[in-house]
């Protein structure tokens, strides 16, 4: 809104409407159809946003729900049969990411290359597919992450790959990619 010593002026996306100094000047019929144009308007944006921010705020609970259940089949589906994650205590969280626990270098990393191997069968190309697959993900896991995964996730995946280039070296597959 922009205002002079006499007149105030309410500037539309269109057009510019004076509206009359002091409230002295009678509006024209024009003028009053003009204005309740531009205030229809602005109600109708005012609805329209308010229902937006609502729906956001009413869905943020249903896919929380979603996120959730789609974690725990996530969870199931690599044979996670524990307590739920979130009512883990400090020391049975712990438990699960130490050395021999389900989510552990070994077991996880196992998880991994055992998903490549059975993927690939006997299958040379799929094997390297696989094992790039793996790093492409690594990578997009730390651009996520926003720079380098912890340790553990470096140590995983590093064993993960070795599982891969071993079973790729058993079935006399050449570790190093032939066609770089």
């Amino acid at each position: 809104m922009q205002v002079s010593s006499s007149t105030q002026v309410f500037e539309p996306a269109s057009k510019s409407l004076v509206i009359k100094p002091l409230y002295t000047e009678k509006l024209s019929k024009d003028e009053a159809l003009e204005i309740r144009e531009q205030i229809r308007q602005n109600a109708n944006a005012m609805a329209f946003n308010s229902a937006v921010v609502q729906d956001g705020v009413s869905n943020a609970e249903e896919s929380f729900k979603k996120q959730h259940k789609e974690f725990k089949s996530f969870l199931q589906e690599i044979g996670y049969s524990g307590k739920p994650i979130a009512q883990l205590s400090k020391e049975e969280a712990a438990e699960l990411v130490s050395e021999d626990g389900f989510f552990g270098i070994e077991k996880t990393s196992q998880r991994i290359a055992e998903f490549v191997i059975g993927g690939a069968g006997t299958d040379e190309a799929r094997f390297r597919a696989g094992r790039e697959g793996m790093i492409q993900g690594f990578k997009e896991a730390e651009a996520m992450w926003g720079g380098e995964l912890p340790e553990i996730s470096q140590r995983t995946m590093e064993k993960a790959i070795e599982m891969v280039d071993k079973a790729m070296y058993d079935l006399g597959f050449s570790i190093i990619d032939r066609e770089v």
